[in-house]
């Protein structure tokens, strides 16, 4: 009998040691409509191709990256990796090439692709429309 609680005690720490890795927990959703005016000084990086700006919305916060005039992409700030971590909070590097979380480590491209990881998904990624000045982004 002892070895069959052994056993099972083993498999319960072989599931508990997967869910840090390849199971991680996802990240929360959340419903907003966050509409932005282009002309505000707060989001001037934006109105250069690659340029990123931070916005509020989603469950903690947004980045959104200029690919040209007519287009821009929206991203979740929480990391994939480990998203339930306090510090699993995505930010601009200073190089303006690429995004990073500074608690993993892991750096995704301004396309929210896994650049480096140890995250394995791309940043989650919300829906913009543009209507003269006016980017909403919305999930």
């Amino acid at each position: 009998m002892a070895a069959v609680v052994l056993l099972g005690s083993q498999l319960g720490l072989g599931a508990c040691g997967s869910a840090t890795t390849d199971n991680d927990p996802q990240i929360p959703l959340a419903s907003f409509s966050q509409p932005i005016n282009l002309t505000n000084q707060q989001y001037a990086a934006l109105r250069a191709d690659n340029g990123a700006a931070y916005v509020a919305g989603g469950v903690r916060g947004l980045i959104v990256v200029r690919q040209n005039a007519g287009s821009y992409l929206a991203f979740e700030r929480n990391c994939p990796y480990r998203a339930n971590d306090t510090c699993a909070r995505v930010s601009i590097d200073a190089s303006l090439l690429f995004l990073k979380d500074p608690c993993c480590g892991s750096q995704f491209d301004l396309q929210g692709r896994v650049r480096v990881g140890p995250a394995a998904r791309a940043l989650r990624q919300y829906s913009t429309s543009l209507s003269g000045s006016t980017l909403t982004i919305t999930n």
